[in-house]
């Protein structure tokens, strides 16, 4: 049987000079005692998967709110296409690839119901912020308490911001993200009939390729080949350049004021309703850990963080839609 010493020790003599070996962990906040079949990167991506936030992206919007449809993207959909980006470039970088599927699987444990739209509402009523990278460690550190490791957590905090992820293996998840949502973002908008391809101006696409698996491949051939033997995770500035083109466009015509987007005010709305309400109502919100002593603010900002699109809705309709009645006969 392999064991979880001779994986740390296949590691040690395969992996890169700059891989963050599994041994070499900086551990846990609490300490536990180690599994003899998995390292500390495998276990920790083991938590992740079998975790309630982890279940409730399946029903979580990407971009698109509440779509019509079997096959636009979900916030599960992307993280899986995320994991998968991630891993193909850390394996082809001899870097450590179960850390990096671990913080690819959980870095958007945190997000909000209907998007970024929600994130933009819980952010503008906060009076202490929201962003969903640091609400993900929250997920894994006090909510379901996961008790990872220090390497998984540094990912997920970092994989957004400006802050850079301590290992190279966080890194390629940042990157990974982006290559990611921009190229489904864009497969999504063409099948909604937001865009066409021919939308895109051809210089960029002249750079990343005219179809989906040749901008995907792109990128990730390019990150690979400009990040062999390096200390940092880097891009061609050829690649960089019309990546960032190719985002602002997205921006432009997809992410503000498309068909597809119009409906953002009203999930904006429904999500600070809903904050005022059991801000007035505390003792209705239903804490997924009781043992948590948190203030009140906190409390309802992981209650209504932690829902699916369609229990926001359902919520929402039970506080403020009237509820039809029948005549007593």
């Amino acid at each position: 049987m392999l064991k979880r010493i001779d994986i740390e020790e296949r590691e040690a003599s395969t992996l890169s000079a700059y891989a963050c070996l599994s041994k070499n962990s900086k551990g846990r906040a609490k300490e536990e005692e180690k599994c003899d079949i998995r390292t500390i990167f495998q276990h920790d991506r083991d938590r992740i998967i079998h975790s309630k936030a982890f279940r409730r992206l399946k029903h979580k919007t990407q971009v698109f709110l509440i779509p019509e449809g079997d096959h636009y993207r979900t916030r599960l959909t992307h993280t899986l296409e995320v994991a998968q980006i991630a891993r193909t470039i850390a394996r082809a970088l001899a870097l450590n690839e179960d850390l990096t599927e671990a913080i690819a699987l959980g870095h958007d444990l945190g997000h909000t119901p209907f998007g970024h739209a929600g994130e933009y509402a819980l952010e503008d009523v906060c009076k202490n912020g929201f962003k969903h990278n640091e609400q993900s460690l929250r997920v894994v550190d006090i909510i379901e308490d996961l008790n990872l490791s220090h390497e998984v957590r540094d990912g997920i905090l970092n994989h957004t911001g400006q802050t850079e992820p301590e290992t190279l293996e966080g890194q390629i998840v940042k990157f990974a993200d982006r290559i990611a949502y921009i190229n489904h973002d864009i497969d999504d908008a063409i099948r909604a009939g937001i865009i066409k391809l021919e939308d895109i101006p051809a210089h960029i696409l002249d750079v990343l390729g005219y179809t989906h698996s040749a901008r995907v491949d792109r990128m990730i051939r390019d990150i690979i080949s400009h990040s062999w033997g390096e200390k940092k995770i880097r891009r061609s500035p050829a690649v960089e350049k019309a990546s960032e083109e190719l985002r602002a466009f997205l921006y432009e015509n997809v992410y503000i004021d498309s068909l597809a987007k119009k409906e953002e005010d009203k999930a904006i709305n429904l999500v600070k309703s809903l904050f005022a309400y059991y801000m007035n109502n505390p003792t209705e919100v239903i804490p997924e850990n009781k043992s948590i002593k948190s203030e009140k603010e906190q409390l309802v900002v992981d209650y209504i963080a932690g829902m699916t699109d369609t229990y926001a809705i359902k919520k929402w309709q039970e506080l403020f839609v009237p509820l039809p009645w029948k005549e007593n006969l």
